[in-house]
């Protein structure tokens, strides 16, 4: 899920605050973007309920799709989410809360350019932690049978989309778009206003939605006769004294910004439903006569494909290549000695994160008294073998190792999961989750034996200076 090279996280510079009105609920609503910390992701926090109650952006909260990806938790429910969402996406922010005094944030001109703005008006920070991101390695599909729609996402070397719509009708025939690259999200996708064709139009009027709607924030395709009884309907819900049909099959008032905008919005709206995956995600999507169901329908396959992904994902070791500090040069910086040096081989070491092995065998010293007749080796020295192996990590950010000592000051979050037998080759993979700082080393460990994980375990540790120096 992360790579030592990834970029940072991005968050944004400053609070900024946009008001407007709601598509369907036609209330005067406000929407503030504030900074998020590291790993947030994207909330919605309702500060106009009591106690301010948070959704997060989550494919496991879509309640309803009809119009729009809804949202719902324990009650408290979010309209409308797609479009905040795809400029966050678009405008490569990770972590933001979106604060909000009602249900619906405002449509504004029914795209994302708004929101867009005011994330370049708040200004963009990185912060200190790798961006999550999910790398695609194989073919994954979800085909909606009754509608036909299908999304498939395959590898890429980054995030891009094609979207492509075929409503089976004249006025909008069939349509496709693209987006290669996040950074021409701005310029090519995020101005693509929402659209609904007359006959959705008058059912949505008929049901008293869309109280917020005029024809500045929707396309409106004509896909029947308007009669007069239809024409008065619309002059009156959208407060016109004319309204007619322009010669591309679109009602006044309102000039396409591309012959394919239908397709652009709806590659807007991937985009947007997808962000309820909760982390990036690097692949190509192909959207084949998509919509806010079948989207959100993948993006919970995806999210739980993930979590799965995550829950059993053993890094690959190999044993027999040079290592980056054989036993020698391991005594060389730290002070153990054998039996109670548990580090045989260091087979990678950056300044970020160190993978150390120990070969298992049945002459260990602690076999003979810890369940002789069924040997397993103790969860306390697994524990101390990954600190020792973290000890190489911290010491080899000083430029004379062998002046100094780590001491664990804290141990947390210890998971034994399997049991190691004499015969098992151990792995060690300890990442920092802070940098150090004033000699403190703060670090997410795991130990892996048969392509299964063994161990868990945060560890904290300070580099000090031996006195004889």
């Amino acid at each position: 899920m992360t790579d030592c090279n990834a970029p940072m996280q991005t968050t944004i510079a400053k609070e900024v605050t946009l008001t407007g009105v709601g598509l369907h609920t036609g209330k005067e609503v406000t929407l503030i973007f504030k900074p998020a910390p590291t790993n947030h992701g994207y909330t919605f926090v309702r500060v106009d309920l009591e106690g301010s109650p948070v959704i997060e952006a989550d494919a496991n909260y879509v309640v309803n799709t009809q119009r729009g990806t809804n949202l719902e938790k324990r009650g408290v429910k979010i309209q409308t989410s797609e479009h905040v969402l795809a400029a966050l996406v678009g405008m490569q922010v990770d972590n933001c809360i979106l604060e909000l005094n009602a249900s619906e944030p405002p449509i504004m001109d029914g795209s994302s350019k708004y929101f867009v703005e005011a994330i370049e008006k708040a200004g963009i920070v990185e912060q200190d932690q790798p961006r999550n991101e999910y790398v695609v390695t194989e073919v994954i599909s979800y085909l909606d049978e009754e509608s036909g729609s299908e999304i498939t996402i395959i590898p890429s070397d980054d995030y891009q989309v094609t979207t492509m719509v075929d409503f089976g009708t004249k006025v909008l025939g069939t349509q496709n778009a693209s987006l290669k690259d996040l950074k021409d999200f701005k310029t090519e996708i995020a101005d693509a206003r929402t659209f609904s064709f007359l006959h959705e139009i008058e059912m949505l009027l008929d049901h008293g939605l869309i109280q917020g709607g005029d024809l500045n924030n929707a396309i409106v395709y004509v896909d029947k006769e308007l009669s007069p009884e239809t024409m008065e309907k619309l002059r009156n819900a959208f407060k016109k004294d004319k309204i007619s049909v322009k010669p591309n099959g679109i009602l006044d008032n309102l000039t396409l910004h591309y012959p394919n905008e239908a397709a652009r919005h709806k590659l807007l709206d991937v985009i947007g439903d997808l962000a309820l995956v909760g982390t990036r995600i690097r692949g190509k999507v192909i959207a084949n006569k998509p919509g806010h169901f079948v989207n959100t329908q993948f993006a919970k396959k995806l999210s739980q494909r993930i979590k799965l992904e995550k829950r059993n994902n053993i890094p690959k070791f190999n044993p027999h290549a040079t290592p980056a500090k054989d036993v020698n040069a391991i005594m060389d910086m730290l002070p153990h000695r054998p039996p109670f040096l548990f580090v045989d081989k260091i087979l990678e070491l950056s300044d970020t994160h160190v993978i150390g092995l120990k070969n298992v065998t049945m002459n260990e010293p602690f076999f003979v008294g810890h369940f002789p007749g069924a040997p397993v080796m103790p969860g306390v020295l697994i524990v101390e073998a990954m600190a020792q192996t973290g000890g190489i990590l911290a010491l080899s950010t000083v430029p004379d190792p062998e002046n100094y000592l780590t001491f664990f000051m804290k141990i947390n979050n210890v998971k034994f999961k399997q049991q190691v037998n004499p015969g098992d080759t151990l792995f060690f993979k300890l990442e920092l989750i802070t940098p150090i700082r004033r000699g403190i080393v703060h670090m997410r460990g795991n130990a892996y034996a048969n392509d299964k994980l063994v161990t868990e375990a945060e560890l904290m540790a300070q580099i000090v200076k031996t006195k004889n120096t």
